[in-house]
């Protein structure tokens, strides 16, 4: 019996600076996750991809249309999209199709991939960080630190599930990508994943 209490002690004591080390990290994941998530609402979307192809055909900075200000009206931008003229070329208008090459539709499906991976990857830190925050209450006698604990676990699941929503909102984003690709007749190869 004295054997028994004396591995229980010893297990107790051992683990409880492994424990309050996970809090310690957990707390750190969930101000990255702010953090990332206020990176990402301020971050604005490309809006323009450029290429090897298309810097080689600039012959000069002055050729290349400065893109609309934001004081703009959507008509200005709607006629600047529709009629912009060909760097070194003759200046006449572009049909939009021309300007979704190889290079748009990968580019456009490879950063809607990528926000999945990373909403995902984020999604999976925050299960880890979840289950952690369970064995940590589990493990703890002192009301005050559970209770700590419980609110730290409610978060992190609003916040999981807030991904989850997100996560199927992208993936659905990705599937009209596609589907769009497919009715403009875009090779399947454009869309597929880069090595």
């Amino acid at each position: 019996m004295k054997r028994v209490i004396a591995i229980a002690v010893t297990l107790i004591v051992t683990s409880a600076p492994v424990a309050f080390a996970q809090t310690s990290s957990t707390v750190s994941l969930a101000e990255v996750a702010r953090k990332e998530e206020a990176r990402r609402k301020t971050t604005k979307k490309a809006t323009r991809v450029i290429t090897n192809a298309s810097l080689g055909a600039v012959d000069d900075a002055a050729a290349v249309a400065p893109p609309p200000s934001t004081g703009t009206t959507s008509k200005d931008t709607a006629a600047a999209n529709t009629s912009p003229t060909i760097p070194g070329g003759t200046g006449g208008p572009v049909d939009p199709a021309e300007k979704k090459d190889q290079a748009y539709w990968q580019g456009r499906i490879g950063n809607a991939r990528l926000e999945l991976s990373r909403t995902q990857m984020f999604a999976e830190s925050l299960q880890t960080r979840i289950n952690s925050l369970k064995t940590d209450f589990v493990n703890r006698d002192n009301r005050v630190e559970r209770e700590k604990i419980q609110q730290d676990l409610n978060a992190a699941l609003a916040e999981l599930e807030r991904l989850k929503t997100e996560v199927e909102k992208q993936k659905k984003a990705i599937v009209a990508i596609e589907d769009e690709a497919r009715r403009a007749g875009v090779p399947a190869g454009w869309l597929r994943p880069q090595e």
